[in-house]
């Protein structure tokens, strides 16, 4: 059991598809069979063998390789396509209706015409469908694309000189603001990144990840590493070492119990009381040094 990757003609899309006893290869036509039918498309990759637990879900599988009469049958698509747009266009012009005609496809079992349109706003085309499948005999659906898809459908040159991405090789379309532009420091113009479908153009999301992951190291603070053990360091001996009986020393101090504060209150008036004691002696020394002077004058004049 095997898988292969097939590119379907419009709009350009790449789907999986399960091939069994039919041996593709990359660059050849193959008939498929998708959710809409009997398709031409084109191999893009070598097989790949897969399990049949991944081949339980996948519905799409490739029919046949491609035949002479199947590549007369696409030629034969490629003129009715051209004929059923001309015959659309002339049907909007003469009922004057607000839509704009982009591509035709015929299916490859020619049970069924699609009509891409795009349109700004809502359009009654009931009375043109039916016109539609009576002029071409067949069933008719008319589906209604946006700007981006009319690109993918078309095709074109971009900015950057290469085919557009959506053309080539980009899938899905995703969402494109202009903060991606200020984020990256482009121009703001809007003819400048604008692509020809008239939007943002896809490739300022490419590398928009990367700039948000740069402005998020900017402003995240810095994470704290962790926390080393505290080093003392003590009195050293006279080779710049600190010397084996330290850590002792230092056990020894932390060991001492702290003086509280009701020690503290009791240790001040003691200090006051001592004050006042030495004030006391100074003061009689001196009483007792003027008592003696005064005595020695007296003695001397009698």
């Amino acid at each position: 059991m095997q898988t292969v990757r097939v590119r379907l003609r419009k709009p350009s899309r790449v789907f999986t598809f399960l091939c069994k006893n039919v041996l593709v290869e990359r660059d050849m036509h193959c008939v498929v069979r998708s959710d809409r039918g009997l398709e031409y498309g084109t191999c893009v990759a070598s097989p790949e063998p897969c399990s049949e637990e991944m081949a339980k879900r996948i519905d799409m599988q490739v029919i046949r390789k491609a035949t002479e009469n199947d590549l007369g049958t696409f030629e034969q698509l490629l003129r009715d396509e051209a004929k059923a747009r001309s015959i659309c266009a002339a049907k909007i012009e003469e009922k004057d209706l607000p839509m704009k005609l982009v591509d035709v496809e015929y299916m490859f079992d020619r049970h069924k015409v699609i009509f891409y349109f795009t349109a700004e706003q809502r359009v009654d085309f009931r009375e043109l469908v039916r016109d539609l499948a009576h002029a071409l005999r067949a069933r008719i659906e008319l589906r209604h694309i946006q700007v981006r898809d009319q690109a993918k459908m078309i095709g074109g040159i971009g900015e950057c000189g290469r085919l557009l991405c959506c053309r080539t090789w980009l899938r899905e379309f995703m969402p494109i603001s202009m903060k991606m532009a200020k984020r990256q420091n482009l121009s703001l113009s809007p003819e400048k990144i604008s692509g020809q479908c008239g939007r943002l153009m896809c490739c300022l999301g490419f590398e928009n990840e990367q700039y948000e992951d740069e402005k998020k190291a900017r402003t995240q603070p810095a994470l704290e590493t962790d926390a080393e053990e505290p080093t003392v360091v003590g009195p050293s001996d006279g080779n710049g070492l600190k010397s084996e009986a330290e850590p002792e020393r230092l056990a020894e101090r932390a060991a001492v119990a702290p003086v509280t504060a009701q020690e503290q209150e009791g240790a001040q008036p003691a200090k006051k009381s001592s004050r006042r004691k030495s004030r006391r002696r100074r003061k009689k020394r001196r009483r007792k040094s003027a008592q003696g002077g005064t005595g020695g004058e007296t003695g001397g004049v009698g």
